[in-house]
């Protein structure tokens, strides 16, 4: 029986992975960087910052001196874009809305930092219904490692096989499988609906 749903943010429940994108590539070319569109979908589209910088290093020789600063640029320029352009989307929020009153956890878990994750879901009028909000500073390791959805589900008092965990790109979707849960892959924010998300849990046998 499913008692949990666990969401990742970033083109799950907000559609900000093109936000994310803009902010990076603003900070990195203060220092003559850039990363292009198909590096991005194919090796850095849901990794947290930092890691997006240490294969920066790796492969094109990125001073590691500059990572901390670059960061702090990238954590501000997404904050002027949430500020910006962050809403309530009614499918969303009916979705969690239904779910809760039905009585399901709800939790997100995200590779975000946490300033972003908080900032986005108070914006979008989906906090209310979280019973865990966890970011990248709550684990020592981010997605694909599943450490984040085993401690959402540590923290929600379920087990793998009671949970639901909702997720759009490669590295989330190794992490989700492996920590044994259920998985629902979507492509995009537009897929997340109460109507999809009840066709899943109705394969999984949950009572509706």
């Amino acid at each position: 029986m499913i008692k949990a749903v666990i969401f990742d943010m970033d083109g799950v429940l907000i559609d900000a992975r093109e936000w994310h994108y803009d902010a990076l590539n603003r900070a990195l070319r203060l220092f003559g960087q850039e990363i292009s569109r198909t590096e991005h979908l194919l090796t850095f589209d849901g990794l947290p910052t930092r890691r997006k910088l240490e294969i920066l290093t790796s492969t094109r020789g990125f001073p590691q001196n500059l990572h901390g600063f670059v960061n702090q640029l990238k954590q501000q320029y997404t904050m002027e874009i949430v500020h910006a352009r962050c809403k309530p989307v009614f499918a969303r929020e009916f979705a969690l809305s239904r779910l809760k009153a039905r009585g399901f956890l709800l939790a997100v878990a995200s590779n975000s930092v946490r300033e972003s994750v908080e900032a986005m879901m108070k914006r979008s009028n989906l906090m209310t219904y979280l019973d865990i909000v966890l970011s990248n500073e709550d684990v020592a390791r981010s997605k694909p490692d599943p450490e984040i959805y085993l401690a959402a589900m540590k923290g929600l008092g379920v087990a793998a096989h009671e949970t639901l965990i909702i997720e759009d790109n490669d590295h989330g979707v190794k992490a989700a499988r492996s920590s044994g849960a259920h998985v629902m892959v979507v492509r995009g924010v537009n897929e997340v609906d109460i109507g999809a998300i009840d066709r899943v849990l109705a394969g999984l046998g949950a009572s509706l």
